[in-house]
């Protein structure tokens, strides 16, 4: 395909609404699909191992890794970091103190959006895996349901520097109603 009718797709798809998608798709970079599949997967798998699924959560190089993103788990009632691929050195620490550059309690929100019904976004400056500057990134935070414990959420997140938390809340809508969505 020529490098001009390739342009003019693309630029029918971002009219669309569907392009930057794709472009993440192709680019390596998690879509908000992904993060939301990966969460809710993530969740289910807690939901029948139990506590004794957190340690697969931290192995760089697991499935709950991918692209650019990955799968990490915390306690909000505890305030600790539970599990985290990319950060080791967060595991078992004190979480709700983290702020990015800006000031934002990163998981103050995080924990506040996991609780609501299907979830929620939040938006804050962190490092992009295998880059040295903070991007702005989107995760998606949900509750896990394990026996005998609560507090325990899971978060996945996609660098997206044009995605608004509207744009993300629609797919999340759309994600969560079966006969709106076909599941990846």
């Amino acid at each position: 395909m020529k490098a001009g009718k390739t342009i003019g797709w693309m630029a029918v798809l971002v009219a669309c609404g569907i392009g930057r998608v794709v472009m993440a798709a192709e680019s390596g970079t998690a879509t908000a699909e992904e993060a939301i599949s990966k969460v809710r997967a993530a969740a289910s798998f807690l939901h029948s191992k139990g506590t004794s699924g957190y340690a697969e959560f931290s192995n760089r190089d697991g499935s709950w890794v991918w692209k650019d993103s990955y799968v990490f788990v915390y306690d909000c009632r505890q305030d600790k970091m539970i599990a985290h691929p990319m950060r080791p050195d967060l595991v078992g620490k004190p979480i709700m103190q983290i702020t990015d550059n800006a000031g934002k309690y990163i998981f103050k929100d995080l924990c506040k959006a996991g609780t609501q019904p299907h979830g929620g976004w939040v938006e804050y400056a962190w490092s992009k895996p295998g880059a040295g500057a903070l991007s702005r990134k989107i995760s998606y935070a949900l509750a896990a349901d394990i026996s005998f414990t609560s507090g325990i959420q899971v978060s996945a997140g996609t660098y997206d520097e044009t995605m608004t938390i509207k744009e993300l809340d629609a797919v999340l809508e759309k994600m969560s109603d079966p006969s709106r969505y076909q599941a990846l």
